[in-house]
């Protein structure tokens, strides 16, 4: 049987939002506790540790992909109504809380602790910034999983459209 474009770019889709998903939870449950374990002397190891490659390199890539992607979903989509609503969702959900509120929150805490760092503002400063941090994180993670619920839910649909086209009319006698 040969796969439908709107199948194909779907699965793409699907696995893209996980695999964004998966990843930030790992960030969260793997590298976080180190990170804001005793700020500010933590900050200084991770700047360190994060030198050659970090999260900053690998999310915006990922999240770039995740609407790509959903925008390609939405496309293929347009004669499945309820596929394309999951998708257009799941890419308003990237949009504005991927990247709007990374953009807004994220990132200015991100310069106060990995860029000036305590060179130029105080240890308390600091604490507060990651608390901060760390607490609307919880959210951004949050919005990682809703698009992937949503990008899953489309491609369910997706495919849920194509079995009740392949599906043999029967009539009742």
């Amino acid at each position: 049987m040969r796969t439908r474009p709107a199948t194909a770019v779907s699965i793409v889709f699907a696995w893209v939002a996980i695999t964004t998903f998966s990843g930030v939870l790992i960030e969260t449950l793997l590298i976080y506790p180190n990170i804001f374990a005793d700020v500010p002397t933590s900050l200084v190891r991770g700047t360190a540790f994060f030198s050659e490659v970090g999260p900053g390199d690998v999310f915006p890539v990922l999240g770039l992909a995740t609407l790509v992607t959903g925008v390609a979903t939405i496309a293929v989509t347009s004669r499945l109504r309820a596929a394309r609503f999951r998708a257009l969702a799941a890419v308003a959900v990237t949009l504005a809380g991927e990247f709007g509120f990374s953009a807004w929150f994220f990132w200015p805490r991100n310069t106060v602790m990995f860029v000036e760092g305590p060179a130029v503002h105080a240890a308390g400063e600091l604490v507060r910034v990651a608390w901060e941090f760390e607490t609307g994180h919880w959210l951004r993670l949050a919005l990682c999983g809703v698009t992937a619920v949503l990008a899953s839910s489309a491609l369910l649909r997706v495919l849920a459209g194509r079995g009740e086209a392949a599906a043999p009319v029967r009539e009742v006698v």
